[in-house]
């Protein structure tokens, strides 16, 4: 078989669905690595690469300059791009940051539930390349290079096991993940803190809508994805065929 071929066949072979039970460990963990404070510490900057990724990948979209990324430490990141600060563009850039891991792990779930598995893998790895080009500091490099390793070694490494496992986590956590930050948003801005800061308060500046009103659509979004995404992962409706 050419190469060319080879990698195609590769790309495009499906896997089957595992059993119930590996489905709702990966639903366990997923939510376990959110609800958990310790964990969500770590797992959050997963989040936040998507969180960041959406506001660079839209601001290409709408035609803005990108100029670099940052992620930090403390799993806060930065997207900066030129281009005009108000207009359908600047609000679309910034509606993007929020709602992004919930439509990253949506997609990933329309892969998963079709048994693409290794396609979404490969797929993320590509996403993770492009991202690391636009970083601009030293621990946003890193952490891209140890989450694109970890990916690479269960595309490369992993078994048919492995990488569905990995897949299945991987997205629920995203689905669940992309909620909590929307949720810990919406309780600053009640405690009175970081007003002026988040994406919410940009858009209000730039929008006829209030902060509040934003936060209700990233929540919105968020959980409907979650549920949507969810809905693709397990077998529901074969579940809703038995009973």
């Amino acid at each position: 078989m050419a190469p060319i071929e080879s990698v195609i066949d590769t790309l495009t072979q499906t896997q089957d669905a595992p059993p119930v039970g590996v489905m709702l460990a990966c639903l366990a963990a997923a939510a376990a690595a959110v609800l958990s404070a310790p964990v969500w510490r770590w797992s959050r900057g997963l989040v936040t690469i998507a969180h960041e990724g959406g506001h660079a990948l839209m601001a290409v979209l709408m035609r803005r300059r990108l100029t670099g990324i940052r992620l930090h430490a403390d799993t806060s990141g930065l997207t900066f791009s030129r281009g005009r600060p108000t207009g359908f563009g600047a609000a679309m850039t910034l509606v993007a940051g929020y709602t992004a891991p919930a439509l990253l792990g949506l997609g990933a779930a329309a892969l998963v539930g079709a048994g693409r598995i290794v396609l979404l893998l490969w797929i993320t790895l590509v996403l993770l390349a492009v991202m690391l080009v636009f970083i601009r500091n030293w621990y946003g490099a890193l952490a891209l290079l140890v989450v694109g390793a970890g990916v690479f070694a269960a595309t490369w490494y992993g078994n048919a096991i492995v990488q569905t496992v990995a897949a299945y986590a991987g997205v629920w956590l995203l689905l669940l993940g992309a909620v909590k930050p929307v949720m810990e948003l919406g309780s600053r801005r009640r405690g009175g803190r970081g007003a002026g800061q988040s994406d919410a308060d940009q858009l209000a500046g730039i929008t006829p809508f209030p902060a509040a009103f934003w936060i209700f659509v990233f929540m919105l979004a968020t959980i409907a994805a979650a549920f949507w995404g969810t809905w693709m992962l397990l077998p529901v409706d074969t579940w809703l065929d038995a009973a």
